[in-house]
């Protein structure tokens, strides 16, 4: 095969010249991208190396050493830096392949075409030589598409924390980072925040569907949040949502316009920690915990409140404690029915009525006075956060087991 290509080297460089002029003329022509980048001279000039340096390929592998594929590389890094697609760049390899192959066997056959079938296993060298070339070609373009994506991805978040932790509003940018992610400036948004507990990005919640609303996520260390341009759909969409990945999450109010992103990002954080125990996944919306969440953004008032109202039943050996505060949270979750809370309980109705007497006598509250009604309710939201500490993955009843009275209030700022 070597001495057939010597013997037409003049020839084949003439043909060759052509078939890269003919080849940037068709692109031109047929592909847009190309036409949108180049201009005849350039990319004639690149076809045509090209074409020189696959052939140079086939002697290298006749003789049994690999082709050079470093100009190759260098195209595929151009040309993903210029933006072409892969696909119009592969296109060019493999027709440029054919074609040289057509000039090659041309200018043997009008040279000695008897020649010919000793070309043929050069047939399956140049293919060798384009499949490295192309492999090469890829290989840089993906890099350079990878480097791209990675700082798209570092942009992207940037702006979502700019929104969602008030650093765009501080600094003038909600509309810059709110038109780098492709939201209006004004409509109708939420903030979600599920808790993690380390687990990573492995939810497989979905960031947009065409049923549901557009989600932009962001992973924190323990937990994840998501902004959601809601357009037209309710907070119950949300729900839907995170139902199938089986979390548990707190959702903000709607706000109207991404400069309240921040302030959702942190009310959907208290909805989250108004999630006790580590129990079935749970999507809790802030307006149907307010009372809860009431007690989790004020840590220091929520202590005063679970030591002035239930002090004297946190001092009780654990297991009496336990027991009040269990049978004081079913009869609230009951709407104040002892036969429900009964139920929920497993015991009699008159157990759960002795034991709140009890609760009365020692907290000084009676159950049929709604005021006081409602500062156990709020000191027993209290235990429970103190329990698990605000957080829904930290486990635990929020029976009030173990606790005693006074100390820190045990809440982070976070889920």
């Amino acid at each position: 095969m070597e001495r057939i290509i010597e013997e037409i080297r003049g020839e084949l460089a003439g043909r060759v010249a052509r078939t890269a002029d003919e080849l940037a003329a068709r692109l031109l022509a047929e592909d847009p991208a190309y036409a949108a980048l180049l201009g005849h001279a350039e990319l004639c000039e690149r076809i045509h190396r090209n074409l020189r340096q696959a052939l140079e390929g086939m002697e290298l592998v006749a003789r049994g050493l690999p082709p050079v594929v470093s100009d190759a590389a260098a195209t595929g890094t151009l040309r993903a830096r210029q933006g072409l697609p892969l696909a119009s760049l592969l296109n060019s390899y493999r027709r440029g392949g054919r074609m040289l192959w057509g000039a090659l066997t041309e200018t043997v056959a009008e040279h000695d075409p008897a020649a010919l079938p000793r070309l043929l296993p050069a047939a399956a060298i140049l293919w060798d030589v384009l499949e490295r070339m192309t492999d090469a070609v890829t290989a840089s373009y993906r890099l350079i598409e990878a480097d791209r994506a990675a700082r798209d991805q570092e942009r992207r978040h940037a702006l979502l924390d700019a929104l969602l932790d008030g650093t765009g509003t501080a600094t003038g940018l909600v509309s810059e980072a709110a038109a780098g992610l492709g939201l209006p400036e004004r409509g109708r948004f939420a903030v979600v925040v599920l808790a993690t507990a380390g687990t990573g990005p492995g939810r497989a919640v979905p960031e947009a569907g065409a049923a549901g609303p557009r989600v932009l996520w962001r992973l924190r260390a323990d937990r994840e949040v998501g902004l959601v341009e809601l357009g037209a759909y309710g907070l119950g969409a949300v729900r839907e949502l995170l139902g199938p990945a089986g979390v548990r999450a707190g959702v903000s109010p709607v706000v109207g316009s991404a400069g309240e992103l921040a302030r959702a990002r942190w009310l959907a954080e208290l909805a989250l920690r108004t999630t006790a125990g580590a129990g079935a996944p749970e999507t809790v919306l802030l307006d149907e915990r307010l009372p809860a969440a009431l007690v989790a953004a004020q840590g220091e008032l929520a202590d005063r409140l679970r030591t002035v109202v239930l002090g004297p039943v946190l001092a009780l050996g654990p297991e009496d404690g336990r027991v009040l505060l269990s049978t004081l949270g079913a009869w609230l979750a009951s709407g104040g029915s002892a036969a429900e809370a009964a139920r929920r309980l497993f015991c009699h109705r008159n157990t759960v009525s002795n034991r709140l007497r009890r609760l009365e006598t020692l907290t000084g509250r009676s159950l049929a006075d709604p005021a006081q009604v409602v500062e156990l309710a709020l000191a027993h939201a209290a235990v429970t956060l103190r329990r698990t500490g605000g957080d829904p993955e930290a486990g635990g009843d929020g029976s009030g087991s173990g606790m005693r009275a006074g100390g820190g209030s045990g809440m982070r700022a976070g889920a």
